[in-house]
């Protein structure tokens, strides 16, 4: 088996694209690779999943304690070849002083050598004081090796390589030319999730081939070759009682789904019935809604000339359907988006509306409290009171609401809503613009298919 952790000096170093490269070139050579994403994003790992053929798992300090994340990544990656987890900001970046939550926490949770991605872009011989510094800031982590990336020529190669060979024992097993075809699209939340292309798959191709040819992908196995086995944990049980319906949207405009999140669903008994906002003209049969994050902003015309299915879900919604939306999916139900001088109507079942700004509203790991409105409140788990914690990325807000508009959360730490309230309730939808993810204390996922049961009804 072989495991390492993709780190970096600092974000933006294109350690995301490198280890979409890896991920498929290791996948080209047959061998079953296992993705994983530190901290909360979801735009990346769509990439990795496709890249991969596997989907990938988050690991998230914040949402979950040591115990869970050792227990998330043997789940995941005990019958895999290759455990890739790509790191988020720079190794040693984190919330706190002492870094507990960091990358290089995670690598010494699980016990995982570190491949270090250097921008090198106008670097020569400073760069190895930097890789110097990095290893010994903290000897607990191993620092196996090191891709050079973004180099301008290989006589910029051959004088970097010269430079770390004669003053650090880090190998280079990789050294990756500047190279615009190696670009992923960006947007204003940060990569284009891969869900919106069609030439996601040929593209994260070329990106492997590129990869292949400039890493040493044997040595990359040599460094983290362990006889260590992971040993799987006991599996989540499956209801056996009759399963419920859940109609999830996913297409380009919605695709923020947790792959953990999908599985608890369906452990918890629920069927779900994928549908497509942009293209299909009403909801499938179903006894509850779910429609997750995205970019409903960037697909304007297409859902608000869904006119038919739009209708059918705010009426769904009024008779009683059990529904539940995050962050995109708010936006979606409410009643208009306003983008750069366009406004469009949407579903219109939360009485406000939605306002785009240049700069994020909400960003960050948030804490909420339910209180004692919360429609899940039937599970034990849900009482008022309870703590949870998720996070928001919005460059929205929403206004206009009612002033008597009841809220499922008042909020610990971040925005929400207003900065007090997250989760509007209306009917039996819930609404918020924070992110939930199915980890210890928060297991929304057989919350909501508990709610759906009782509330069951046909639509």
């Amino acid at each position: 088996m072989h495991r390492f952790l993709i780190s970096a000096a600092h974000k933006s170093s294109g350690k995301t694209t490198v280890s979409i490269g890896l991920a498929a070139a290791l996948r080209e050579r047959r061998l079953s690779v296992q993705p994983y994403k530190k901290g909360p994003d979801y735009i990346d790992p769509l990439w990795l999943s496709v890249a991969a053929g596997r989907p990938c798992y988050n690991l998230d300090f914040f949402l979950s304690p040591d115990g869970e994340l050792r227990q998330q990544f043997a789940r995941h990656g005990h019958d895999a070849d290759v455990c890739l987890v790509e790191g988020n900001k720079g190794l040693y970046d984190g919330l706190d002083l002492e870094g507990s939550n960091s990358n290089a926490a995670l690598a010494r949770l699980l016990d995982l050598p570190v491949v270090l991605v250097l921008d090198a872009r106008g670097m020569t011989r400073g760069i190895a004081p930097l890789i110097l510094g990095y290893k010994a800031f903290d000897p607990q982590i191993r620092i196996a090796g090191v891709i050079l990336n973004r180099l301008g020529g290989r006589r910029h190669e051959s004088k970097l390589r010269a430079v770390i060979e004669h003053y650090t024992d880090v190998p280079v097993i990789g050294a990756v030319q500047e190279d615009a075809e190696l670009a992923l699209v960006e947007r204003h939340l940060g990569l284009m999730p891969a869900n919106e292309t069609a030439q996601a798959e040929r593209h994260v191709a070329a990106i492997g081939q590129r990869i292949a040819e400039q890493v040493d992908l044997d040595r990359l196995l040599a460094i983290s070759r362990t006889d260590v086995a992971l040993a799987p944990p006991p599996t989540r049980s499956s209801t056996r009682r009759e399963p419920v319906r859940i109609a999830i949207a996913r297409d380009a405009a919605f695709g923020f789904y947790y792959a953990d999140d999908l599985d608890a669903l369906a452990a918890a008994g629920a069927e779900p019935v994928f549908f497509d906002t942009l293209q299909d003209p009403k909801l499938p049969p179903c006894d509850g809604l779910l429609i997750g994050g995205g970019f409903p902003e960037c697909f304007l015309d297409q859902l608000e000339a869904n006119r038919s299915l739009r209708s059918d879900i705010r009426a769904a919604i009024e008779q009683g359907l059990p529904t539940y939306a995050e962050c995109g999916g708010l936006m979606y139900l409410a009643r208009g988006i306003e983008w750069k001088g366009r406004q469009a109507e949407m579903v219109g079942a939360i009485p406000g509306d939605i306002r785009m700004h240049a700069k994020p509203v909400g960003r960050g790991y948030v804490i909420l409290e339910s209180n004692a409105d919360h429609p899940w409140r039937t599970s034990a788990a849900a009482h008022a009171g309870a703590e949870l914690h998720g996070h928001e990325f919005h460059y929205s807000d929403i206004g206009g609401l009612p002033a008597d508009t009841r809220y499922a959360y008042a909020m610990r730490r971040g925005h929400g809503i207003d900065g007090r309230h997250d989760g509007i309730l209306r009917h039996r939808m819930l609404a918020s613009y924070t992110h939930l993810r199915a980890t210890a204390g928060c297991d929304w996922p057989a919350k909501f298919v508990q709610y759906v049961r009782f509330a069951r009804i046909p639509i």
